[in-house]
């Protein structure tokens, strides 16, 4: 039996995502800078999580037997010169290197202007990056997945255990563009749901749209199968979601306490330099 399966099928499954994600963002995690507060925090792990987790897992495997059909219906003539391929051109660039570029931005700026919340958002949205294309990188290694347009978008099952590691021919699951995307999408709406929690309903939307548009581009290169960008989506949601949390409610952390404690300031020389406030043991 054939199933049939619209082209938009994983933007849809993202996208749906991207609506229900805001909402898990505004998840109340007291600022452990507040002291009055500290002794509130709500667990690390929550129902919401287990929840947001378990559909993530849902998602990816449902995406398992249709990714061959969605893969081949991405690549006909129709859809290659259609909206949303022609969205899809570049996007890729948003995310990675972007993110890096961005984070990295926000981060500068923040510590050069004093602005402590810029950089926050810079370095932990930067910090969340990291992790998760760490996370992904040995997956991706591990599994060895075949990329689809090695096989005309034929053979979704072409797993050879550990191939992955050096060969990007075999780093198809999970998507590194897509894990770095909602990384920072996660890690962004968590960051400024703290400042202003109304903002989510803005921030949230913008952020994850985005990331949506970056991993259904790789499905539209033929880079990814379905089923790789929604791990990838996963990864980097849990990953941004749980940097934030963790920074805000261990703020004695090492990484925080010496990143986040680097400014530029003058020389007495009429110049700038850089002074890294260490801590004490």
């Amino acid at each position: 039996m054939k199933v049939k399966v619209k082209a938009g099928t994983v933007a849809a499954a993202l996208a749906l995502a991207a609506h229900a994600l805001p909402a898990a963002a505004q998840t109340p995690v007291t600022d452990a800078r507040d002291t009055t507060h500290a002794q509130h925090q709500a667990p690390f792990f929550t129902r919401k999580d287990a929840l947001l987790g378990l559909g993530f897992a849902a998602g990816t495997v449902a995406m398992f037997p249709l990714d061959h059909h969605i893969a081949g219906r991405l690549q006909t003539k129709e859809e290659r010169t259609g909206v949303l391929n022609q969205l899809s051109t570049g996007v890729e660039v948003i995310a990675s290197p972007g993110a890096y570029f961005i984070g990295g931005g926000l981060y500068i700026a923040g510590r050069i202007g004093g602005w402590e919340r810029v950089a926050d958002l810079g370095w932990h949205g930067t910090e969340a990056v990291f992790l998760a294309e760490g996370m992904t990188y040995v997956l991706k290694g591990l599994v060895g997945r075949q990329r689809p347009f090695l096989s005309e978008g034929k053979d979704p099952d072409a797993i050879y255990f550990a191939r992955g590691f050096g060969n990007g021919d075999y780093q198809s699951f999970p998507s590194g563009h897509a894990t770095t995307a909602f990384a920072a999408a996660a890690a962004v709406t968590n960051e400024t749901t703290r400042w202003w929690p109304k903002s989510t309903r803005y921030v949230g939307p913008l952020m994850y749209g985005g990331a949506t548009a970056v991993a259904v581009s790789r499905l539209y290169h033929n880079r990814h199968w379905a089923s790789d960008v929604v791990m990838g989506a996963a990864i980097g949601t849990f990953t941004g979601r749980k940097v934030v949390q963790y920074a805000h409610g261990h703020p004695g952390n090492l990484i925080d306490r010496v990143v986040l404690r680097t400014a530029v300031v003058p020389d007495g020389a009429g110049g700038q330099m850089l002074m890294i406030s260490l801590p004490l043991p």
